[in-house]
């Protein structure tokens, strides 16, 4: 068995009806891929009819009218728009492993009007209606996948030199009605949804696609110990300092317990001031540990910067109203206090073990913007690491 990199290519349509982490749950949980890297697109009229020409294959089991569907397709849904010149968004997912190809194409499926079930992606996602005479009334195909290695391969290099100038944080891609000014917020969707092959990831972006914002930005990523701890530096001076009351008051309970004298206010007071600042610490480490898999004093500092072991989604929202519609999704940051329906009152476990972060503000959002990178460029990397330079 050889480590392949697979890719899947969802449509503009299936992003604009919120079908993308419906797709993604799919793939993880029933390739067991590892998700590799994820990029949004704004592609290029290059860059569509560049692609279009790959479509038809000798290799790919469907049926060559279809094919040739697809390629009309690509054409017309994935350029800008020739009314408006506005770019279309699409979103790249790439999965890495054991037979990728193989397995991501039996879960994507193939399109045919006569299909029965919906144990496929295209089964349940998409639609190729045709009339009694044959012919095609309507063509969605929700997601596009390489049928072979080879191919996937050579998509994968024409979609990494495009990545640079056609992807990233996308521009212009939505309208607005007059008046209305539109935010960006960051969402990172926690480690704890990464322990295993799992849909949590997908299902988690699901549920805030009720937001009924757009997702202009996407990466997979490893955070840094260094970004860790600026990521979360505010939240240190504030743990110092909440803590000290209730570490105080433990610590009297305990010395009281243990060595049966009596602690005073005033001395309880004075423990918690000594003690609280310490506790603090240490909950900052474990949340520092929790998102990039090491504290910062277990590992030598020039470690700090190099990419850590556990694995993120950072994701770009953009609409009116973006930073609290997210954050009324996502629910408070203790699970126990969160309303039903809630991300983390579905997914979290823990104050910090929570399923996803949101920022608080339009301002935390840029400061969170430039610590992650959500525009980074390793979308590009996980192809050159598989194939070599582009």
């Amino acid at each position: 068995m050889s480590q392949q990199i697979a890719y899947v290519i969802v449509t503009p349509y299936s992003l604009y009806k919120s079908r993308t982490g419906g797709i993604l749950s799919r793939l993880i949980t029933r390739t067991g891929l590892d998700l590799a890297g994820l990029r949004m697109f704004a592609p290029s009229t290059e860059l569509v009819n560049e692609y279009a020409e790959t479509i038809v294959s000798a290799n790919d089991p469907q049926d060559r009218k279809v094919q040739e569907l697809l390629k009309v397709y690509v054409r017309t849904n994935l350029a800008p728009d020739p009314k408006t010149g506005r770019r279309r968004r699409v979103m790249v997912m790439l999965f890495r492993g054991d037979e990728a190809v193989r397995k991501v194409r039996s879960v994507v499926g193939n399109l045919s009007p006569n299909r029965q079930g919906g144990e496929t992606i295209r089964d349940t996602y998409s639609d190729l209606i045709v009339d009694d005479t044959g012919n095609v009334r309507y063509f969605e195909p929700a997601v596009l996948a390489a049928p072979t290695a080879d191919e996937a391969e050579s998509k994968l290099k024409l979609w990494g030199r495009h990545s640079d100038p056609d992807g990233g944080i996308l521009e212009n891609v939505t309208s607005y009605a007059p008046g209305e000014l539109p935010e960006r917020t960051l969402v990172l969707i926690k480690p704890d949804n990464f322990k295993f092959p799992t849909g949590r990831p997908g299902n988690v972006i699901d549920f805030f696609s009720r937001s009924g914002l757009y997702i202009v930005g996407a990466r997979v990523f490893r955070m840094s110990t260094a970004q860790a701890m600026e990521f979360y530096g505010p939240v240190r001076e504030f743990l110092r300092t909440k803590l000290k009351d209730g570490v105080g008051a433990k610590a009297k309970e305990i010395i009281e317990k243990e060595f049966g004298f009596k602690i005073s206010e005033t001395d309880q007071k004075a423990l918690g001031e000594i003690l609280g600042p310490l506790q603090g610490d240490s909950q900052f480490d474990n949340i520092v540990r929790f998102m990039s898999g090491h504290a910062p004093g277990e590992i030598p500092q020039a470690d700090w910067t190099k990419p850590g072991t556990e694995k993120c989604i950072a994701l770009v929202y953009e609409g009116v109203n973006a930073v609290s519609k997210i954050r009324d999704v996502l629910g408070p940051t203790d699970p126990s206090k969160a309303p039903p329906g809630s991300i983390r009152r579905e997914f979290g476990s823990t104050i910090m073990v929570n399923a996803a972060h949101a920022s608080d503000s339009v301002e935390n959002a840029k400061r969170e913007f430039g610590i992650v990178k959500p525009g980074e460029n390793n979308f590009k990397q996980v192809i050159e690491d598989a194939f070599g330079k582009l």
